[in-house]
């Protein structure tokens, strides 16, 4: 798979945007790392880098303060498509989303918004297993531990 650009769509609300501004850093038939700053600047954070970790649908991204230290690694799971034409991929956010804490401290969120798409039409059953199953994976993975391997990904490049 050859990615030249990455769109991020959302069900709640309904957009799909081009990332023009991300970077790519690494791809592979496993992972494409991506380094960014916010869209939308924010008080709270202005920078990071991502994951796509494109077997496991999910997407870690390491959230960054203007100065530089980490608020947070956020997680969404998610679902791909690749356009071999175009070389894009589009990720499609599944809405529901685990927030890991420098304290170690873990939130699951979203999942209000996760029932809402699904009442509405707007996510497929097949794309609710998906999520549920992923978020399952994720959330096992750091109850046991082994996040860290998740983290070294980009640990290891120091973006």
């Amino acid at each position: 798979m050859n990615v030249s650009k990455l769109y991020r769509r959302r069900l709640i609300p309904s957009e799909c945007l081009l990332l023009k501004d991300d970077i790519i850093v690494i791809q592979n038939d496993e992972v494409i790392i991506t380094k960014w700053n916010t869209l939308n600047p924010k008080p709270d954070f202005s920078h990071g880098c991502s994951c796509y970790f494109l077997k496991e649908g999910i997407k870690v991204s390491k959230i960054y303060r203007s100065d530089n230290s980490l608020v947070y690694w956020y997680c969404d799971i998610v679902d791909f498509d690749y356009d071999a034409a175009e070389q894009s991929l589009t990720v499609t956010d599944l809405l529901a989303d685990v927030i890991l804490y420098p304290d170690n401290h873990v939130e699951v969120v979203d999942l209000d918004e996760l029932a809402e798409a699904l009442e509405r039409g707007l996510i497929t059953k097949e794309q609710m297993t998906v999520c549920l199953r992923n978020l399952n994976h994720l959330l096992s993975m750091i109850y046991r531990d082994k996040f860290d391997r998740i983290q070294a990904r980009l640990n290891s490049l120091n973006l």
